[in-house]
């Protein structure tokens, strides 16, 4: 692992910035009006962004890693057979974040399940920035990487080009999308 404790408390700082914006959509938005499948997706971002804060935190995190597995096992199930059902559907941009938050979620959950842990120095805790090995198959990695690189450029363009112009809480949701796919990334090659 090549992410050193200095970058690693700034990618924590990054991500626990990132909760902010998810839960005021979560207090603010008319979910009624925007319908239950936004709802989801937010509830799924924030779920996300703080694995991300477990993961990248120097200290590790509270939950062991077997229960992250769980939860973001669980995560990607969801929205797989989200993607599933409605992929066929009009909505096609509802059936692409559900995909996007499946294959979210599934490269957290590769994160954490490839990583070494569970060794008599660190634990059953999640503590990616002082791991000594690398990941094990490493052209998952690699494949994850270059998705979340393009998906966050893509997603910073879209989050400057129509600020404001659409539904409460998209541009907060573009940058979260675009911020989380760079650190995503980042942390997918650096842990190679």
């Amino acid at each position: 692992m090549t992410v050193t404790v200095v970058v690693a408390w700034l990618l924590t700082a990054v991500f626990a910035v990132l909760v902010l914006p998810c839960v005021l959509r979560l207090i603010r938005l008319d979910y009624v009006r925007l319908g239950p499948n936004v709802r989801n997706g937010d509830l799924a971002e924030l779920l996300l962004v703080v694995a991300m804060v477990a993961m990248a935190s120097p200290v590790g995190a509270p939950i062991p890693a077997a229960g992250w597995q769980a939860i973001l096992a669980l995560t990607t199930g969801w929205f797989a057979v989200a993607w599933w059902r409605s992929r066929a559907e009009a909505a096609g941009s509802h059936a692409s974040g559900c995909g996007h938050h499946a294959l979210s979620a599934a490269a957290m959950l590769y994160l954490v399940t490839a990583m070494p842990h569970g060794d008599m120095v660190h634990g059953p805790w999640l503590t990616m920035s002082t791991m000594d090995t690398g990941l094990a198959l490493p052209a998952l990695a690699i494949l994850g990487a270059v998705y979340f690189a393009a998906d966050a450029v893509r997603s910073g363009f879209l989050a400057v080009r129509t600020r404001g112009r659409y539904s409460p809480g998209f541009t907060s949701r573009t940058v979260c999308r675009a911020v989380m796919g760079a650190g995503m990334g980042y942390m997918l090659v650096a842990a190679l």
